[in-house]
């Protein structure tokens, strides 16, 4: 197998566990940068994260057109990934998602924090976009660049944004960062509706602490078989997909 088809398996893999894990459904979509072509990165046609085959995967340019001619519809809101990629030469994978215990942050002023440490990688606080702003009533979706490009203005450096009354988009260093993200953040938006919930003041994690975590992940990058590994073996076979141990 070569080394593209092995990536294209485990995007495969991010989608059938995203979808497993609760973090997409219907709709909802995962990317990943091009390892030789910083200026590409693949995503899958437009269909149920949950339905998606290897042969769904395509290569797309960071305008959003698709490389391959004569290829099936995507999704209308790819200009999420090639705004990020754009921006962020240091993401390579990008996950949009309308995971339900994230929207009520997003609209009510109340602000998602870490609560817990395997929740630090969402950062200090998860800043909202939202398109209203600059573009005025529509129907939410990112349909175009400049409305990509000014969702990650709100994205900024960080790994998170919830985008008001629609989702959320997460941006990360490797595609198994970004998928153990997206699952923790939808954990921590729950975690922190229950402990609202309880009364009295919520002791979310420190900057420093924020920070501690981030190198943790950092260190753990290069070292196969490590945390992230024993959580995505977990993850595929939760959501019946072959497990591959990293080279």
């Amino acid at each position: 197998m070569s080394n593209i088809e092995a990536l294209i398996h485990d995007l495969v893999s991010a989608n059938r566990i995203l979808a497993h894990e609760g973090i997409v459904d219907g709709f909802g979509h995962v990317s990943l940068r091009h390892p030789d072509d910083p200026g590409r990165f693949f995503l899958a046609r437009a269909r149920a994260p949950q339905n998606v085959v290897p042969e769904d995967i395509l290569e797309f340019t960071l305008d959003g057109q698709c490389t391959k001619a004569g290829a099936p519809m995507s999704y209308i809101e790819r200009y999420i990934h090639c705004a990020v990629f754009e921006a962020r030469p240091d993401v390579k994978s990008v996950i949009h998602n309308h995971s339900k215990s994230l929207i009520p942050f997003g609209v009510t002023g109340n602000k998602l924090r870490p609560i817990m440490h395997d929740c630090a990688t969402i950062g200090c606080e998860v800043p909202v976009w939202d398109c209203r702003t600059n573009f005025g009533d529509t129907d939410l979706l990112v349909r175009n660049m400049a409305m990509g490009r000014d969702l990650v203005k709100t994205l900024g450096n960080g790994t998170t944004a919830l985008m008001r009354g629609h989702g959320c988009v997460i941006a990360e260093r490797s595609l198994k960062r970004a998928v153990h993200t997206a699952i923790y953040m939808e954990h921590n938006a729950e975690l922190q509706r229950h402990a609202m919930q309880m009364g009295g003041d919520i002791t979310f994690l420190s900057p420093g602490e924020v920070a501690a975590r981030f190198k943790l992940m950092d260190d753990l990058d290069n070292k196969p078989l490590a945390a992230l590994d024993r959580a995505w073996e977990y993850w595929c076979q939760r959501a019946g997909v072959e497990y591959r141990p990293p080279a």
